[in-house]
């Protein structure tokens, strides 16, 4: 067989290192199917984007002997990471070799909360038990293989804890108060009980990114609520259809939170008009349960009781990737690392795992060829992702049948419900009934 090759010589050059390209005439008249070609190019690249799609990276060790109840991330540092369990211990994980670095028997009970400390060096975890304890990253040592730095003791249970992004304290919500720490002292150096008028139990306490005495938590009464920790006074509270189960803060814009809710929705706020979400997310086919934020502030993953993760642009109310496996059970905690690349889950079978925030993206170090040729390929079914074809590629992701199932019902039940609103207004003669927008009908009634 012969081959032939093109092969040009460098001295037909003038100059060795003269690489002088050739000339392209850029006018549109002479490349007709210029189109044509880009339109095929963005439908290989959604094809190939859907072929490499391989979000799941692996399991953290063995996992947990009981469900996952609870993780948190180290804002100062890549690497660590804390999971706590609902048999009462706590596990510390190495994320660069998905190793379990300790365990410890920590609670009693539940563990419903773990939070690094500002300093990076240090972790708190609470539990259904009532006690809070303080411990440190080398708890694999001798001397701290079991014993805490520091705990503390409540009478009634503990549901979540938060630490301050600048300051050493930290805050508690308990079943029956929100009290305010220091590891100075021994017992709260605040204590909020009956916050907007009522005693119902606070779920979630979240401390403000930028306003640091700003606390935002959710309740039992289906409320989400601000309090100020200088004034003691709560600011504002609103009421939803359904409980929410979950608060976090935008950590780029510091205005915005989203709520994770029992209605299969997540919702986003802004603080300074809590009368209606700015926008609603969907797709969930049950309790959404926890919710967590990218660095970048663009986008946040969610995690339900369908057994799904779901990650939801910023702009878009449509989930933009589903993650799931056959074995995962019923997410209970997601975190987002540092660096915008990797989501950890830890669900109700035990497991914790880590997953690619962008499923077809190449671990590893990228050539420049590689790099350009994966951001061709990105824009080019941007452009053309309106297209029916690159759309229905793009957008296809293959759901376990139960979810598909329960998701064409919802539909039915929503155009029925929206059939027989248009009806109620259509044939109304008093003048009753009017259309009332979706975001409108999430909250219930706002207490100032």
């Amino acid at each position: 067989m012969k081959i032939q090759t093109l092969k040009r010589s460098t001295l037909d050059r003038e100059c060795p290192s003269d690489l002088r390209r050739a000339s392209r005439n850029l006018d549109p008249t002479y490349h007709p199917l210029q189109r044509a070609r880009e339109y095929t190019r963005a439908v290989t690249s959604a094809k190939l984007e859907r072929m490499f799609a391989h979000p799941l990276i692996g399991n953290l060790g063995n996992g947990h002997r009981d469900s996952v109840t609870c993780s948190s991330l180290s804002r100062r540092s890549l690497l660590p990471l804390v999971s706590g369990s609902a048999d009462g211990t706590v596990a510390l994980w190495d994320l660069t070799s998905r190793t379990q670095v300790a365990e410890i028997p920590a609670h009693t009970r539940v563990v419903t909360g773990v939070v690094f400390a500002v300093n990076g060096e240090t972790f708190y975890s609470c539990s259904d038990d009532g006690f809070i304890h303080q411990w440190t990253l080398h708890a694999n040592s001798e001397q701290h293989k079991h014993n805490s730095i520091a705990t503390w003791r409540i009478p009634g249970s503990l549901k979540s804890i938060d630490h301050h992004w600048m300051d050493v304290s930290f805050a508690t919500a308990s079943d029956s108060a929100v009290q305010l720490w220091t590891p100075e002292r021994s017992t709260p150096l605040q204590t909020y009980s009956e916050l907007w008028g009522s005693d119902d139990t606070v779920t979630t306490v979240r401390f403000h990114p930028v306003e640091h005495h700003l606390l935002a938590g959710c309740s039992a009464d289906r409320g989400i609520g601000l309090f100020d920790t200088r004034s003691g006074v709560a600011l504002q509270k609103t009421i939803l259809r359904m409980r929410s189960n979950d608060l976090q803060w935008n950590p780029m814009e510091p205005m915005n939170f989203v709520v994770a809710n029992e209605d299969y929705n997540a919702y986003t706020f802004d603080m300074r008009k809590l009368d209606q979400p700015t926008r609603i997310y969907k797709g969930h086919t049950s309790a959404v349960m926890t919710a967590a934020w990218s660095p970048t502030g663009r986008e946040f993953a969610t995690g339900s009781y369908d057994r799904t993760i779901r990650i939801f642009s910023l702009q878009e109310g449509a989930a933009r990737d589903i993650y799931h496996t056959k074995r995962m059970q019923r997410v209970m905690t997601v975190q987002y690392t540092l660096d915008h690349k990797f989501i950890i889950s830890g669900s109700d079978e035990s497991n914790v795992r880590l997953w690619k925030a962008r499923a077809s993206e190449k671990l590893g170090q990228l050539t420049t060829r590689e790099e350009a040729a994966q951001q061709y390929r990105s824009s080019l079914v941007k452009k053309y992702q309106h297209l029916p074809e690159v759309k229905r590629i793009h957008k296809a992701r293959k759901l376990p049948k139960v979810i598909k199932n329960q998701t064409a019902q919802t539909l039915i039940m929503k155009e029925s419900a929206d059939r027989k609103q248009a009806n109620r207004v259509k044939y109304d003669r008093k003048g009753e009934h009017s259309f009332v927008g979706e975001r409108k009908k999430v909250v219930v009634k706002k207490v100032d």
